[in-house]
């Protein structure tokens, strides 16, 4: 038997809110698990039935406001099946933090019954890009024959280097979806407060300033606090001339290599609303000495 026959074949899955852009999700051959988002009678699967542009331009109007959902464990076992039947021999399945959304639990469950090919689960720690840099990685190493130790070893690393960071337009949505206080959300809008989420390693923390102004300028902070960049992306709900400006601002991070402009997928849009504008990156091993 030759090394190359030795080696393990490792499939990576994910979920919707990776928000990997489709060229990469195709030329690594990930497979994306959506998941739903409910909007009175109706139910559509993240990233299928319905388009990003179109969802943005629809969500200030939707009454009722849409709800999330996450895949049951049937359908990460009928993906993980035709996987194994595809000539699989191990899968890596990574989601968004468990501390935002219980699709990792739904995947823990269904892997404690699945016994056609080892799977791994593992929680990103992340959310949005943060989770597809870290998805990509994995995908890469798994091309190249890296085994799971050696895929684990290396994603540990790389999550606490990873940041996502956005400010939003509004409390609104949060308020809707019922991801805070209705009261607190009232009187937050009344005094113009802009929040800021900020995630790294799992831990999500809520930040808050009074103006607009101000919130792209704690954006900024944190960007030159965290640099240099190993990666940078732009993310953003609905709001792609913005995310256009801000690129304009932060090139000099990655003089020789693109930024990219993603815009954030309906599941993380519903909570965080039209305007949510913000940063996903890694930050370079240097900047961690």
């Amino acid at each position: 038997m030759t090394l190359k026959e030795k080696i393990v074949k490792i499939a990576i899955v994910t979920d919707s809110t990776c928000d990997l852009p489709e060229p990469i999700v195709e030329k690594h051959g990930i497979t994306v698990i959506p998941l739903y988002i409910n909007q009175g009678e109706n139910s559509y699967l993240d990233g299928v039935d319905m388009t990003r542009a179109e969802f943005y331009a629809k969500l200030p109007g939707f009454r009722p406001s849409p709800t999330t959902a996450t895949p049951s464990p049937e359908i990460f076992t009928q993906a993980w099946n035709k996987l194994a039947d595809a000539g699989a021999q191990a899968i890596l399945s990574i989601h968004i933090s468990e501390k935002l959304s219980a699709t990792i639990n739904s995947a823990r469950v269904a892997a404690e019954q699945f016994k056609r090919i080892p799977v791994t689960v593992l929680d990103s720690s992340q959310l949005s890009l943060g989770v597809g840099f870290i998805v990509e990685r994995a995908a890469q190493m798994a091309e190249l024959g890296h085994q799971m130790e050696d895929i684990l070893s290396s994603l540990g690393d790389l999550m606490k280097r990873t940041y996502v960071f956005a400010s939003l337009k509004t409390l609104e949505y949060l308020r809707r979806s019922g991801r805070m206080n209705f009261a607190l959300a009232r009187f937050g809008e009344f005094l113009q407060i802009k929040p800021l989420l900020h995630m790294n390693q799992g831990n999500a923390t809520a930040h808050r300033v009074r103006t607009q102004s101000k919130a792209t300028a704690r954006l900024l902070e944190w960007l030159a606090e965290y640099a240099p960049y190993e990666r940078l992306a732009i993310v953003h709900a609905g709001v792609q001339k913005e995310a256009e400006e801000m690129l304009k601002r932060v090139k000099e991070y990655l003089p020789n290599s693109d930024i990219p402009i993603v815009q954030i997928t309906p599941v993380l849009g519903a909570h965080l609303g039209v305007g949510a504008l913000g940063f996903a990156c890694i930050s370079s091993k240097e900047n961690q000495a």
